[in-house]
């Protein structure tokens, strides 16, 4: 049962935090819903948003300006926090990219993350059904967009789910974790030393390997001014890897463009309409 926290008049439509009792896991989940006007006659398309390092539920509604767009194109936007809360792993808070607000989206093996740290079913299976139950959300038609850490997640569940999601996109995704310091901590942390069990999270070496290619396309925007760039995201990875596997790409390259919401709220209306063309079939 879903627990309404908050609401607030949005763009014709309303903005909503609920909570829930997660048996994925095994702690109280918050997740943010926008509900566009054309909701409150017949059951909409649904664009799940998984957001970045450090950040919650809230900060997607809040900072990127996209409730607008949805409003126009008739999607519900839905976005997840970002890792569990109170599970009580020791040394969870310790640091700002692992643990707490930094869940990576993976369901982890190692003991004693994987009690509660399982958020790619979360997001994949419980997320989804819990909203599709209880809201006018259509769950035929759902697309995956995100940032950073969130981009890595919803490139690589959509690549693993194509059955899942019709449509996805990413801002300044760390699109080949496996290479990069960001990716190599959280996937030893959660997953063990094996580096063949990090591939199945890893959207470069997912794409050829998936069984649909998104046809329409994926989008990616990076900002050439983004500090992680060089060293976290390695675009030009994940580029070449669609190159390999014939998957369309579109990966735009923005000059004075940094990492965070500033970029993002210049672009996501591309975004959305991207994920409205391909979820209006």
């Amino acid at each position: 049962m879903l627990e309404l926290v908050e609401e607030h008049a949005c763009h014709g439509g309303v903005q909503r935090i609920y909570r829930h009792e997660s048996k994925t896991i095994g702690l109280p989940m918050r997740f943010s819903v926008y509900l566009p006007p054309q909701a409150q006659k017949a059951r909409v398309p649904g664009l799940v948003y998984l957001a970045g390092l450090t950040c919650t539920e809230e900060t997607f509604p809040i900072k990127a300006g996209a409730q607008r767009f949805a409003a126009q194109h008739g999607l519900a936007l839905i976005s997840p926090d970002t890792s569990p809360r109170g599970a009580g792993v020791p040394g969870e808070t310790d640091a700002w990219d692992f643990g707490v607000g930094a869940g990576f989206y993976v369901d982890a093996t190692r003991v004693p993350w994987s009690t509660h740290y399982r958020m790619y079913s979360y997001v994949r299976d419980e997320l989804p059904d819990a909203v599709v139950a209880s809201l006018p959300v259509d769950g035929e038609r759902l697309g995956i967009f995100g940032h950073s850490m969130g981009g890595h997640g919803a490139l690589m569940l959509a690549l693993r789910n194509p059955e899942r999601y019709r449509s996805v996109s990413a801002f300044a995704p760390i699109a080949a974790p496996m290479r990069c310091p960001w990716g190599e901590k959280a996937f030893s942390g959660y997953l063990g030393e094996d580096r063949e069990a990090w591939r199945q999270y890893d959207a470069s070496e997912l794409v050829a390997q998936a069984s649909r290619r998104f046809d329409e396309g994926i989008l990616i925007d990076q900002g050439l001014s983004d500090p992680f760039l060089e060293q976290q995201l390695h675009p030009d990875a994940f580029e070449a890897a669609c190159r390999a596997a014939g998957q369309p790409l579109t990966l735009r390259r923005h000059a004075g463009y940094d990492h965070g919401y500033f970029f993002i709220s210049t672009f996501v209306e591309d975004h959305v309409a991207h994920h409205a063309r391909a979820l209006s079939r």
